[in-house]
């Protein structure tokens, strides 16, 4: 059929998709865009507390909650011995518990659940239970548990070559450490669900979670009812950057608990300092490195040992130190390399999900590698990244997947050009040497960021869409809004299919009742899997409408074209609400599911080899910045950046997630510190001991532009992700840290051993130890 749409999406959609606003722009700058918090309250609702552990690692020997039922307002407590099914909210290790029983593992565990009239009433009474606690040997750092081999599964290897060898017969070899940190999501929306009771044992929940499907899953689980008992419903969430992925589980579960338990609503709403304690953050890491490389600096031999701190469970941690590993090249050819990766269990909150999921640690330990290797050889850490990249001959990846799009070395060319590198290097070099108080450094680095979950069954979407009589048209898929503009992706994606505007196209509230069990919106998937899965639904549907104008105009369905202008068949123009006004009278179906896979795709992990990704995003920045090597402050003076997002969808929405995801990454790096007291507590648990970046970190100067191509593989409107690529360009912003204090002693022919996050305090300890 020559105008039908074809498999690969890109036949029949535009070249250049339009910068349209996101679908809730105007609701939320004016305060109209609802949330699961500004639901109205119904009159017996229950506001939720947890009561918290005050021991780090402890047998719990007695619980007397006689206080807490008695304070004023609270209407039931519950305890692990309440919970009528499995006592799990964890996503894959059974090793979650909603209610510690018999043992607490970490400090601030939930040991019971007050129930409340108001929400202060809840919290003030979660605060009078006593508890007794037989108090047992906590491990907290990643030296205490590595030297008690505490782990949460083996130690894993993916090795090429013999880097042994390698290395004994390189010309130049360094070796060394670093420690890079963990970061807080801080989303703006706290943590938050509200459960209502249905009919029969049913139950809804509203619920700010990026994982709809496996709350609803957890939530039947700990019931005891079947998942169709269960709907999780939700319309967006006031960001989440991989911390809803699992953690919103204990709170919907909380909730539906309750609900389930008294028969009236019940809401949790977390209390921003709560949320940072009971919540897991991004694993920090500490890095090994030995290097052997040539004159020239091409690396020959390299061994990494990646270490991390997984927390107190299991969570999500096998797949994200495994994505670690697999980033651990980033851009360039390892000829002889073995990455071990050590996930070490912690009497901590468990680490979990965080935008680049474990990417973006692998990346920053490759990426000293090549800073270690130019400074000993003198040499410009860009000549070296490109002596290293991925390139014809040399373009396997250590886990055994060949690179078939690699645009790394044009895309550096590119922005070396355009952001006028090599002038600016010369210039701060000759600031440097005029200047003894104030340094600079200019860095230059490249991201290329595998594009799957490398979980493979989680790589799949269904869409469900429904064309009224009157013309317009509803979309309900499996992917979460967080903010990052999903929605009206998908609603674009829809429009084109039937070539009506946007606006013609409603995306509802995504429902587990609606499309069933659906994947996280993570791993930067949203938009290539659900719309595509929303693009085959369109599409059966689009096939009937071609029949019905067919028999309109007296044509075959291959000749009925789709215009905005209306839908040409023979002689006819019929208007597109026209035309399903009479396909209705016609008795024809113009509702359908759509469902999409990705194709091409297998990885065996126990062997660390196979095809983890569909494709790689490509992207490059470049950062300049200046130190006071008095006060150990920096600045970011200047950010370019060129990224690839292929055909993109909408332009506007990406170069939002560009600048957005560059930032918190610079926030990672920079400011952005957890730090837990020697018995366990964390210290860093609100915005006044968090730093987050503001406007005022942001780049005097930052410059971002799209990368002119497209995807190589067929994906919808040959696009490609991204929520998680961006986040990594800001790797530069520690390179450039990096130059400018070696500035400070610059015979040593050394990097300075600088850790992440970059504080005033770690940059004067590395201004130090450099000098020294």
């Amino acid at each position: 059929m020559a105008d039908r749409p074809d498999p690969l999406p890109v036949a029949t959609l535009p070249a250049a998709k339009p910068s349209l606003p996101h679908d809730s722009a105007l609701l939320h700058v004016t305060g109209a865009a609802r949330y699961v918090d500004d639901e109205p309250e119904p009159a017996d609702l229950l506001h939720l507390a947890f009561g918290q552990s005050s021991e780090t690692h402890a047998a719990i020997v007695a619980i007397d909650l006689s206080a807490v039922r008695a304070a004023p307002g609270v209407v039931a407590v519950f305890t692990a011995a309440d919970i009528p099914g499995q006592n799990d909210v964890s996503p894959v290790a059974h090793d979650d518990r909603l209610l510690a029983d018999g043992e607490v593992i970490y400090r601030g565990q939930p040991v019971f659940l007050v129930a409340a009239i108001s929400r202060g009433a809840a919290r003030r009474a979660a605060r009078l239970g006593r508890i007794d606690y037989a108090p047992r040997p906590a491990l907290l750092t990643i030296a205490g548990a590595r030297a008690a081999a505490s782990l949460i599964e083996p130690t894993q290897r993916m090795a090429r070559g013999n880097a042994a060898a390698a290395l004994e017969a390189a010309p130049h070899r360094r070796s060394g450490r670093f420690a890079m940190g963990g970061q807080d999501h801080f989303y703006l929306e706290g943590q938050v669900a509200l459960a209502r009771p249905g009919e029969d044992g049913q139950v809804h929940i509203a619920s700010s979670t990026q994982h709809p499907s496996e709350v609803q899953h957890l939530v039947a689980d700990l019931l005891g009812v079947g998942s169709a008992d269960v709907t999780v419903e939700v319309r967006r969430m006031g960001g989440a950057f991989g911390g809803k992925e699992t953690q919103a589980a204990p709170f919907a579960a909380a909730a539906a608990l309750v609900a389930a338990k008294t028969g009236r609503p019940a809401k949790f709403c977390c209390d921003r300092d709560d949320d940072m304690v009971l919540t897991g953050k991004r694993h920090d890491f500490e890095i090994g490195y030995d290097v052997g490389f040539d004159a020239d600096g091409h690396i020959l031999g390299l061994k990494l040992r990646l270490a991390s701190r997984c927390g107190a469970t299991v969570d999500l941690s096998p797949a994200i130190n495994d994505r670690a590993m697999f980033h651990a090249d980033n851009s360039y050819w390892l000829p002889a390399v073995e990455i071990l990766s050590e996930r070490l269990k912690t009497h901590t909150v468990s680490a979990t999900a965080f935008r680049g999921f474990g990417g973006p640690q692998g990346m920053l330990a490759i990426e000293r590698v090549i800073d270690v290797v130019a400074a000993a050889l003198g040499r410009d850490p860009l000549e070296v990244r490109i002596a290293n990249l991925y390139g014809p001959g040399r373009d396997v990846t250590p886990y055994g997947m060949t690179i078939a799009d690699n645009i790394a070395p044009a895309l550096i060319a590119r922005l070396r050009h355009d952001c006028d590198y090599d002038a600016r290097r010369a210039a701060v070099g000759a600031f440097n040497a005029g200047h003894a108080v104030l340094k600079k450094g200019i860095a230059l680095a490249p991201v290329k960021f595998g594009i799957s979950f490398t979980t493979t069954h989680l790589n799949q979407a269904g869409a469900l869409v429904h064309v009224y009589a009157d013309g317009s048209i509803q979309v309900n898929h499996g992917g979460t809004e967080m903010g990052q503009g999903l929605y009206i992706k998908v609603a674009q994606v829809v429009a084109d299919v039937f070539a009506v505007p946007a606006s013609a196209v409603r995306i509802t509230a995504t429902r587990t009742d609606k499309v069933p069990n659906t994947s996280a919106t993570a791993a930067s998937s949203g938009a290539d899997l659900n719309g595509m899965a929303a693009f085959e639904a369109a599409r059966t549907i689009r096939d009937r409408l071609a029949g019905v104008a067919a028999s309109i105009g007296g044509c075959e369905p291959s000749h009925v074209r789709f215009t905005p202008a209306g839908i040409v068949a023979g002689a006819e123009t019929i208007p597109f609400a026209t035309l399903c006004r009479k396909a209705h009278l016609a008795r024809v179906s113009l509702s359908s599911t759509g469902f999409y896979a990705t194709p091409g795709i297998a990885y065996d992990r126990a062997a660390h080899r196979g095809r983890p990704f569909y494709y790689f995003a490509y992207g490059a920045a470049c950062a300049e910045v200046v130190v006071d090597t008095l006060t150990g402050e920096h600045r970011v003076l200047a950010v370019d950046i060129l990224h690839d997002v292929g055909r993109s969808l909408n332009p506007a929405i990406d170069l939002g997630q560009i600048e957005g995801g560059f930032l918190q990454g610079q926030g990672w790096l920079t400011t952005e510190e957890l730090v837990f007291a020697d018995d366990g507590r964390l210290l860093t648990h609100s915005p006044a001991t968090y730093k987050i970046p503001t406007a005022a970190d942001r780049p005097a100067r930052l410059s971002i532009a799209l990368w002119d191509g497209e995807n190589v593989e067929p994906t919808i409107n040959r696009s490609k992700a991204v929520g998680e690529p961006p986040f990594m360009l800001a790797q530069c912003v520690l390179s450039a840290l990096g130059e400018a204090i070696a500035a400070t002693a610059p015979d040593r022919r050394a990097f300075p051993p600088l850790d992440a996050p970059a504080t005033p305090e770690a940059i004067l300890r590395a201004i130090a130890a450099h000098r020294a």
